[in-house]
């Protein structure tokens, strides 16, 4: 199937399902739908850290520190960020990840969606699609940290990267999804 027409569950500012959509047809109508970002470490601790091929829909051909997508029609954020997880990473097996926080994230150029962020230990080695990741590696936090200025970031990534850096120095607790 063409991702631009994955039916998506198009979201108020509560989060809640007021419609659907074709993917396609959210993006270019700036409809507000959910997504899910999943943080990737190896054995090592390290992050996996992508480029994006210059065919995807958003942000073509820039880097990224999580792994993700869209939610669809119907499916629930933990649904969602394994079968993202296992997609991108080219993996079968994964554990389930661990949600960690949601998010609002909005850039003021109609681009929005509802982003619950995750996190989960990959131990296999990945084979990422070819359609979704034109390079990936593993990075140190420290690696990250200088590429931020080096390397041209998705801005959603960015934004639940500043967010994640604050979720770890608060309070550990769960605040939400499985739906």
């Amino acid at each position: 199937m063409n991702p631009a027409d994955e039916i998506l569950d198009i979201v108020d500012e509560h989060d809640r399902v007021i419609s659907q959509s074709p993917r396609g047809e959210a993006y270019a109508q700036g409809l507000r739908h959910r997504a899910v970002f999943i943080q990737t470490r190896d054995a090592q601790g390290r992050v996996f850290v992508h480029r994006r091929t210059p065919t995807k829909l958003v942000f073509p051909s820039l880097h990224d520190m999580f792994v993700g997508g869209v939610v669809g029609a119907g499916e629930s954020y933990d649904d969602a960020a394994l079968r993202e997880a296992e997609e991108e990473l080219g993996v079968d097996g994964l554990p389930h990840p661990t949600f960690l926080f949601k998010f609002l994230y909005d850039d003021g150029a109609g681009n929005t969606w509802w982003s619950a962020v995750y996190e989960v230990r990959c131990e296999l080695p990945p084979s990422p699609q070819v359609e979704e990741v034109a390079w990936h590696d593993f990075l140190t936090e420290g690696e990250i940290e200088r590429r931020l200025t080096e390397w041209e970031w998705v801005p959603d990534g960015l934004a639940a990267y500043e967010r994640l850096k604050e979720h770890r120095k608060a309070p550990a607790h769960r605040s939400e999804p499985a739906g």
